[in-house]
Parts: C-alpha cells; sequence; structure tokens
C-alpha cells in the first residue's frame, strides 16, 4: 500500500507546484513585455481580506511540503517566508519539490492509517485529527490545489495569459 499511497501524494503534489512555477513563469514574462514591475503581480489579490500572489505560493509550499513530512513521519525543512521576487519564489518551490522527491516510499509504510495530528487555531477547534488517507484526500490535496488555483485567479485576473491548460499542463501546456 505504500507505494501506492506514495504515488497519491508526491507525484500530484510535485506536478501542482511544477505547474505553479510555470505559471510565475508566464507572469514574470508577461510583466517584462508589458513594463511593469513583476512585483505588481506577486503582491495582487483578489479580494481586500485575501492573501496576495506571494502569499498564497508560500502557502502551496508549506501545505505540500509539511502534509509529506507529517505523513511520512520525518520533518520539512523550514523556508522563511521573506521571497519578493520570482525566482525566490521558483527556489522556494523547487526547494519543496526536491524535498518531497527525497522521501522514500518506504517512509509512507502505513501512512494511511497513521494518526495525523494538525494544530489549528483555537477560534476554529483546536488541534485536528486526521487518519492518514483522510489527511491526504481531505487537507492535504484540496489545500495545495486551492492555493495554486487562487495564484492562477490572482495572476489571469491581472491580465496574464494563462489559461487552463497552463494551470493543469505547466510547461507541457499547447
Amino acid at each position: 500500500m505504500s507505494r501506492s499511497f506514495h504515488a497519491a501524494l508526491v507525484p500530484p503534489l510535485v506536478k501542482n507546484l511544477s505547474n505553479l512555477s510555470h505559471l510565475l513563469k508566464r507572469a514574470d514574462a508577461h510583466a517584462q513585455e508589458r513594463g511593469y514591475p513583476i512585483e505588481v503581480l506577486l503582491t495582487s489579490r483578489l479580494y481586500p481580506d485575501m492573501f496576495d500572489c506571494t502569499r498564497q505560493v508560500q502557502i502551496a509550499t508549506d501545505i505540500s511540503r509539511r502534509g509529506v513530512a507529517r505523513l511520512s513521519g520525518c520533518e520539512a525543512p523550514v523556508i522563511d517566508d521573506n521571497e519578493t521576487s520570482v525566482q525566490q519564489l521558483l527556489e522556494r518551490i523547487s526547494k519543496s519539490i526536491s524535498f518531497m522527491e527525497g522521501v522514500d516510499p518506504v517512509d509512507l509504510d502505513g501512512a494511511e492509517r497513521r494518526q495525523i495530528r494538525l494544530p489549528i487555531p483555537t477560534s476554529m477547534g483546536g488541534e485536528r485529527v486526521f487518519e492518514g488517507g483522510d489527511f491526504l484526500r481531505s487537507f492535504v490535496l484540496p489545500n495545495a490545489y486551492f492555493h495554486v488555483s487562487t495564484a492562477f485567479a490572482i495572476l489571469r485576473h491581472n491580465g496574464v495569459p494563462i489559461g487552463k491548460f497552463d494551470y493543469l499542463l505547466g510547461e507541457e501546456a499547447p
């Protein structure tokens, strides 16, 4: 079961973050072509009380990296939230992918039954306990996809010429 659990966890997260890299590269090229600073896009948000694009990238990488770490029983590398450029965000994504790809499928033996304790704010009910399979299906994957989708929406809303295939296929988009 561990190999299939690894396959359900690591490759989708790696693909999701790889596609996010593609989106950021497209955004950077668009800003350069149009002659405005990329920071305009990185600091944009969909609504005033939502996180900006940079924070969406940071959360997507954190959820992915920490989710794999919790499920494999190891510690995720800490990455400070101090990026201000596309290059720094791409490096953050690359570090997260390298960590996830470095997790041995054997480390996920029994992960589908492992108890995952997730600290959440007291105002939201305090600690949440998941069984590994539920943590993967109902927290890690949807959360990672949400933040990449939101980064996509911010960039698209601001005129970056990206579409569904850029989100789904990344560098392989037609």
